[in-house]
């Protein structure tokens, strides 16, 4: 995991949404693996993400169409392509938190009854 800067989200093309305040990016990298069954859309294996600022704010990836945003040494994955079993790829994957806040983990949601898997940040 990665934090962003200003000059980052100043550059990357976004269009800023005011009412949501400054914001920064974090960047993800996670490597996605195809265990078994049908093969599946990247798009479908990283939608479960989120991050966890120190004001316990949970926030899940930006969702932007393809080209609308362009981030440092972040690349867009092909989330249409498909993983086949025991296939993987390593992603990066771009969340906005407010400006001032530091993410604290990333988790994995699973689902509505489970607790999610938590990955504090180290650095």
């Amino acid at each position: 995991m990665k934090t962003g800067t200003k000059a980052d989200m100043d550059n990357s093309g976004l269009k800023k949404d005011d009412k949501d305040g400054p914001q920064i990016p974090v960047y993800v990298w996670s490597t996605l693996t195809h265990k078994s069954g049908a093969a599946m859309e990247i798009s479908d294996m990283d939608d479960d993400l989120v991050i966890k600022t120190d004001s316990g704010q949970r926030t899940r990836a930006l969702l932007v169409m393809m080209g609308d945003a362009k981030w440092p040494n972040c690349p867009e994955p092909d989330s249409e392509r498909q993983l086949t079993q025991g296939q993987s790829e390593k992603i990066c994957t771009a969340f906005l938190i407010p400006e001032g806040r530091k993410p604290v983990a990333v988790e994995l949601m699973q689902g509505f009854h489970g607790e999610p898997l938590e990955w504090p940040v180290t650095n």
